[in-house]
């Protein structure tokens, strides 16, 4: 009996697997929990620990998320044989993952056969940032770092703005 060796990376996928049992828990939480419209899982006055540390891990699961999906593009663009395979394989990804969020998601947290209300979520940013990283992988390498380090160390500095008025340039 011969064996298969797989070319994926197991901890990618223990990492990525263990994310999603922790938000399930957080999710389901959201369904059984009875007072979870009224009382905040993390308000130590009215919380019990193991409440607490359900919802609190949940804060790292978006993060982690984000993180393996660019750690996946840049695995998947390990191996394409051009810039522009991995540019459509984003795009059109990305795309899919939006159209996913705006439908299938969006009628299972909210139950509206008619998709009036639109929850923009975890599986929206991914899908946004991939479609961006389509455009982005075309800059030099020097450029993204710096971009990066920009976004990283940068991004509290616009924690005191604050929007006056809901015109567009007041968006700005």
């Amino acid at each position: 009996m011969t064996s298969i060796k797989s070319t994926r990376i197991e901890s990618i996928d223990i990492l990525r697997g263990l994310v999603m049992v922790i938000m399930a828990l957080d999710h389901v939480r959201d369904y059984t929990y009875t007072g979870y419209m009224f009382d905040d899982p993390t308000n130590l006055e009215t919380t019990t620990p193991f409440l607490f540390f359900t919802r609190w891990i949940t804060h790292f699961c978006a993060p982690v998320f984000v993180f393996l999906a660019g750690t996946s593009a840049f695995l998947y663009g390990c191996k394409k044989k051009s810039k522009n395979e991995l540019a459509i394989f984003l795009f059109s990804r990305g795309l899919w993952l939006v159209f996913i969020e705006l439908t299938v998601v969006n009628f299972s947290w909210t139950f509206d056969i008619g998709l009036n209300v639109h929850i923009f979520q975890v599986i929206w940013a991914i899908g946004i940032c991939m479609t961006l990283l389509a455009a982005l992988i075309y800059l030099p390498k020097k450029l993204l770092l710096a971009l990066g380090l920009i976004i990283v160390f940068g991004h509290n500095l616009l924690d005191g703005m604050t929007q006056q008025g809901t015109e567009p340039l007041s968006l700005l």
